[in-house]
Formats: structure tokens, C-alpha cells, sequence
């Protein structure tokens, strides 16, 4: 990944955490989205993560990503 295409997938990432934040504060009809927002957020912060080889970042987001996928599942 290319210093800039990292800027913009970390911008992209936080901004669609920031909307699935808002649609977690919604109400329960808008979880599914929600969990789908955030998946798709963490991992794009993983992929920036593994880019930036911060291991502390690393393994937050991958956590975050097989919960959120397990949340997804059931």
C-alpha cells in the first residue's frame, strides 16, 4: 500500500465506525447495520494496521474483526 491509498483507507475506515457508531445509538432495528459498518471499519484498520506494522493495532483490530464476525453469525 502506498502512503497515500493508507491515508485514505484509515479516513475511509474511521468514518464508517463514526456512522456505524450512529447507527448503534439508533435503536435495535439498525444493529445488523451497525455490525456490518463496523466489520467493514476494523478491517480496514487492520489492513492499515499490518501496513503501518504496529503489532499493538494489529491485534485490537483482527479481536475486533472475529467478534464482530461471530456477532454477525449468530
Amino acid at each position: 500500500m502506498t502512503n497515500k491509498m493508507i491515508w485514505y483507507t484509515k479516513w475511509f475506515a474511521s468514518f464508517v465506525i463514526v456512522i456505524a457508531v450512529g447507527m448503534r445509538s439508533a435503536g435495535e432495528q439498525w444493529h445488523i447495520y451497525d455490525l456490518w459498518l463496523s466489520l467493514l471499519g476494523s478491517v480496514l484498520w487492520l489492513l492499515v494496521s499490518i501496513a503501518w506494522k504496529d503489532r499493538a493495532l494489529i491485534m485490537l483490530n483482527t479481536v475486533i474483526t472475529v467478534t464482530l464476525i461471530t456477532g454477525i453469525f449468530k
